[in-house]
């Protein structure tokens, strides 16, 4: 059986772990601003491989400088793991360049306004 996690297991795991995500309608949810719709494209695209790699369908909302994820398992009626999970690597992918341990120069500031 899937562990589903409730809304306040949630909440604090979010606030310990990803704060700019939030519990929103039973879902984990994260919208990222972007410097234009090239960006916004890119951006949905990084995020689609690591969904495809973890055969995990979100729900992704594009705007020209805009993009709104929505994790869910549809399977087991809530959050789970690998929502949890997929949350993670999506923050970590698109803030890559610019962490502590790249040795890549990081893109412009305007690149990704999260």
């Amino acid at each position: 059986m899937i562990r589903r996690y409730g809304e306040e297991e949630t909440c604090q795991w979010l606030d310990a772990n990803l704060r700019a995500w939030e519990w929103r309608s039973g879902q984990l949810y994260r919208h990222y601003r972007t410097a234009n719709w090239r960006v916004t494209l890119m951006t949905a695209n990084a995020i689609g491989f690591l969904a495809e790699a973890a055969y995990h369908h979100p729900q992704l909302i594009l705007n020209y400088r805009s993009v709104e994820v929505y994790l869910t398992t549809h399977d087991a009626g809530g959050i789970t793991e690998k929502d949890l999970e997929l949350a993670l690597r999506i923050e970590e992918i698109l803030h890559w360049p610019t962490g502590k341990t790249a040795t890549f120069d990081a893109p412009p500031k305007d690149w990704l306004r999260a």
